[in-house]
């Protein structure tokens, strides 16, 4: 898979250091993924979630982050969309327009 927006992770990363090791892994292994679908996602990341529009919300170091992204099937690219604590994740109102 194609990932696009790495900056919003690196920006991430650097502002909550100990997110850094979670966020690379997740990235490497996202990277060489070849996803058709949720079932696809959901074999690599099991606590993935469908949130609609496309969008696939992950849990980050244990649950203590949570990452939206905009994954398109046909063309292999994963759009970075959003990145936050859990408690700031809780605070969206609708995690299908981030």
């Amino acid at each position: 898979m194609r990932i696009i927006a790495y900056k919003r992770i690196e920006e991430f990363s650097d502002i909550h250091v100990d997110s850094k090791v979670a966020l690379d892994d997740w990235y490497f292994k996202v990277e060489k993924a070849d996803w058709s679908n949720f079932a696809d996602i959901k074999d690599m990341f099991n606590s993935v979630d469908s949130v609609g529009g496309k969008r696939y919300v992950f849990n980050i170091k244990g649950n203590s982050y949570r990452l939206i992204a905009l994954v398109l099937f046909v063309p292999k690219v994963v759009y970075t969309r959003y990145i936050g604590t859990h408690a700031d994740y809780d605070k969206l109102e609708d995690c299908s327009k981030v």
